[in-house]
């Protein structure tokens, strides 16, 4: 009995070998997200935010995200630029010649920056539905429209171009070459085409031009009811999908819904189809894709992070904080299992990875405040995304690997000072080695 006893025991201690570190490894990324912001029906001067995993089903990550310092906040446009940082441009009021800016490092938390003042119009035109554009040749423009006569007005589109680095200075504005009584641009460019979705004051129709330059001539190639979506549309964004399509959302504001529609080259669109949760509640917003992670796969199971640029050094977790920190066989048992994790497919994005600790099964890594620490799932979206890390090849190559946040893309798991955060990725050796970790076997 008691040599059947220990033959089961090590059946049951292979099965569960098998289980937890498994010789496989699942395909990882480019996994992609989309975020939005929007003003709402129920509110003028409050942002909200919202994020996907597939363009389609939006869920908040926060309400009243944003509150200018005076006016409203309409039509918030969101970009992130080459700093690292998400940038906003919004309608400051129903009638005067002023953008207003923001930005945050985390698109939770936003800062005002400044009030531009366009110099088109005085206190009594209107100045409405400002967008961010970025050109192919790395320009950043704000398209805009604006009218001499208030909100009754003939509104055409016109563009301010940023010349510094940190958006804080502008052009003065340049009429784009569209006639007036248009409303709502939204720029994007496929090849060397400029391909403008904007309204149509006068038929309430969102119609399409197209120009080889920024300043036109344009052409309108698609005017009145030409994809079947109707009257009473306006706020157009357009995004790429991964698959190399194109999808534009837009606003049938008289009976409070949204729409999106796909197309395979900007020219013809399929039907409107209503984005679901969205109806009666998100007005006017802009959509941002971003890719986390590439085609590195990532071993599923046990594993510890070993440091590339400390290999005595793992990440492990200490009064639920994670660290760097140098463990061997010899450190006691429950160091070893506090740097040991069980690699599983992404809470958010299941082409990523989330790292459930070993000794606490509910606990996973996460980042909150760009900290990573090691927290309870509670089940949220918000968890899920902020504890999912996207493979990337190791920036310090050699074999290592390198992790790349799924929520906050250009963001890659290091220590710093021996403190594990998310930081945006610099080119100094320092943080290509910080950010590189080789997936060892497992300490525990």
């Amino acid at each position: 009995m008691r040599s059947l006893l220990t033959a089961l025991a090590a059946v049951l201690a292979s099965l569960a070998s098998a289980v937890l570190v498994p010789s496989a490894a699942w395909a990882a990324g480019p996994a992609t997200h989309y975020l939005m912001t929007a003003f709402t029906n129920s509110s003028e001067s409050n942002m909200y935010v919202y994020d996907s995993a597939n363009a389609t089903n939006f869920t908040q990550v926060r309400a009243n995200a944003y509150t200018p310092p005076s006016g409203l906040i309409r039509d918030p446009s969101v970009i992130r630029h080459t700093d690292g940082y998400y940038y906003i441009v919004y309608t400051t009021n129903w009638t005067g010649d002023t953008i207003g800016f923001a930005r945050s490092a985390d698109y939770v938390n936003w800062t005002f920056l400044r009030n531009v003042r366009v110099g088109l119009n005085g206190a009594t035109g209107s100045t409405w539905a400002p967008e961010w554009f970025k050109d192919s040749d790395g320009s950043v423009h704000v398209i805009f429209s604006a009218s001499t006569a208030g909100t009754a007005g003939q509104f055409r589109p016109y563009r301010i171009t940023a010349t510094n680095s940190d958006l804080s200075a502008w052009t003065s504005p340049v009429a784009l070459g569209i006639a007036a009584n248009f409303i709502d641009s939204f720029v994007v460019k496929s090849g060397n085409t400029y391909h403008n979705f904007l309204k149509n004051e006068t038929t309430k129709y969102i119609e399409h031009a197209t120009a080889t330059s920024l300043n036109g001539p344009w052409t309108f190639v698609a005017t009145g009811n030409w994809a079947g979506w109707g009257a009473g549309l306006e706020g157009p964004a357009v995004v790429r999908l991964p698959d190399g399509r194109w999808r534009i959302y837009f606003d049938q504001y008289g009976q409070k819904r949204y729409f999106y529609a796909d197309s395979s080259n900007l020219n013809s669109f399929g039907g409107k189809v209503e984005l679901p949760g969205l109806s009666g509640v998100a007005r006017h917003f802009t959509v941002l894709r971003e890719d986390s992670g590439d085609s590195t796969a990532v071993p599923a199971g046990n594993r510890s992070l070993r440091s590339v640029s400390d290999p005595d050094r793992y990440v492990r977790h200490r009064d639920n904080l994670a660290y760097v920190e140098p463990v061997s066989s010899s450190s006691s048992l429950t160091t070893r299992q506090d740097a040991t994790f069980t690699i599983v497919p992404g809470l958010a994005n299941s082409n990523c990875y989330s790292f459930r600790s070993v000794n606490f099964p509910d606990r996973y890594l996460r980042h909150y405040d760009f900290r990573v620490r090691l927290d309870t799932n509670p089940g949220d979206s918000v968890f899920a995304r902020d504890a999912t890390f996207c493979g990337r090849a190791g920036l310090a190559g050699g074999g290592s690997t390198s992790f790349e946040s799924y929520s906050h893309p250009g963001r890659y798991l290091r220590h710093y000072n021996y403190e594990v955060r998310v930081d945006w990725r610099t080119t100094d050796a320092a943080f290509i080695r910080d950010a590189s970790f080789t997936l060892s076997a497992p300490l525990a």
